[in-house]
């Protein structure tokens, strides 16, 4: 079986860029992978970041669905606490029945606190407008409890939504029912149906979460519920303790962990030679996005930390250069390989190479061409994980 190849579009956009090209590199990425041989894109949500400016990923997979014809889209993810669980599980079945089955959906729970105060989700204490407040809620895990709490009811209303039986929920942060079809007043009346939205197939669709923190709430629930786990690369520790974690909530629940459902998103370029690839994201779209935006990000949510220490060095020399020599994956078909293999030593190894996307929409050709290095030659050479 050969390693499975995603992408998953932020879209790391850089500030700047309208609304419209952002959607356009959206549709140009679907098509390039799709084309590429890709199996997957992923395409995240986001209400308050300006490097990662999609609030409606639904919008750029309706789009692709007319230009593409193998590969298979998710939202990565819908975050459940952010929307009505009903306008969801609608959306969420409709746009599986366009892509005909071409579509398994992500959830999350939604890691900025400036995105959930919009939503309307804040403190227990919180008072006035300050994010520095919210910023502490999410700090001190307060947060993140009631976000899950929320994503598990939330699933709950949508379960109950796609079996389309007469049910009224009243639950901690949403009502929410069905109601009775009315009966027939002749033979060929059908003014009393109700529209069926639910999933391509009648069946519950296929879910992934995504986990991120070291020891990650989403993993567990992943486990429990046996979705498909997604983890943002953080780490060597970090990704052994997401496979733990989903691994034991998920024996636990009577299922058998399988480390080829896991998808772990990760920074990887391949080039043509090491040099050329090195160049390409030392001073392309990659390393731009990483000076200005990620890693002040990473640093505040502790990632360099967890790179730092699986590298011996301390986090204030964690700059560009280290993390595309020793955490990224970047060189030539052949280097990009060897150090796929040997992190798959070192962690069990995953099942879908999910490649972090980044802005080339004014010159798409390195980025494409290194897509299509990584399906072609590099994911049928990669040593899959035994179950």
């Amino acid at each position: 079986m050969t390693m499975e190849t995603g992408l998953i579009f932020h879209p790391y956009m850089r500030p700047g860029r309208t609304a419209r090209q952002t959607f356009e590199w959206g549709v140009q990425s679907a098509i390039a992978s799709d084309k590429a041989g890709f199996d997957s894109m992923m395409i995240s949500e986001h209400a308050s970041q300006i490097w990662e400016n999609i609030p409606n990923p639904e919008l750029i997979m309706s789009a692709a669905a007319l230009q593409t014809s193998r590969i298979k889209f998710a939202p990565m993810a819908h975050l459940l606490p952010h929307q009505h669980p009903t306008k969801l599980a609608m959306t969420v079945g409709w746009l599986s029945q366009i892509l005909e089955g071409r579509y398994f959906l992500g959830i999350g729970a939604g890691a900025y606190p400036a995105a959930s105060y919009m939503h309307g989700i804040r403190g227990e204490n919180m008072e006035g407008h300050r994010l520095e407040d919210a910023k502490a809620a999410f700090a001190s895990g307060e947060m993140s409890k009631r976000l899950n709490d929320m994503v598990r009811e939330s699933l709950y209303i949508m379960e109950k939504i796609w079996a389309r039986e007469p049910f009224f929920f009243e639950g901690k942060y949403w009502n929410a029912g069905f109601p009775e079809e009315e009966p027939a007043h002749t033979e060929d009346d059908e003014q009393h149906k109700l529209a069926d939205f639910s999933p391509w197939g009648g069946a519950f669709p296929e879910v992934a979460v995504t986990g991120f923190s070291l020891k990650s709430p989403s993993m567990k629930l992943a486990g429990e519920k046996n979705f498909k786990p997604v983890s943002i690369f953080s780490g060597l520790e970090a990704l052994k303790w997401h496979w733990d974690i989903y691994s034991e909530a998920n024996i636990k629940a009577g299922f058998t962990p399988d480390r080829q459902r896991h998808a772990v998103s990760h920074t990887i370029f391949v080039g043509d030679t090491d040099a050329e690839a090195k160049r390409e994201v030392m001073e392309g779209p990659i390393g731009y996005c990483f000076n200005k935006y990620l890693i002040p990000i990473w640093r505040r949510f502790g990632m360099m930390a967890g790179f730092a220490k699986d590298h011996g060095i301390d986090e204030l020399d964690a700059d560009l250069e280290f993390l595309v020599d020793k955490v990224f994956i970047v060189g030539s078909p052949d280097t990009v390989v060897e150090k796929m293999n040997e992190l798959f030593t070192k962690c069990g190894g995953w099942g879908t190479l999910q490649i972090e996307s980044h802005d080339y929409y004014d010159d798409p050709s390195p980025w494409f061409h290194s897509l299509e290095l990584a399906a072609k030659e590099v994911a049928p050479r990669i040593s899959l994980p035994k179950q």
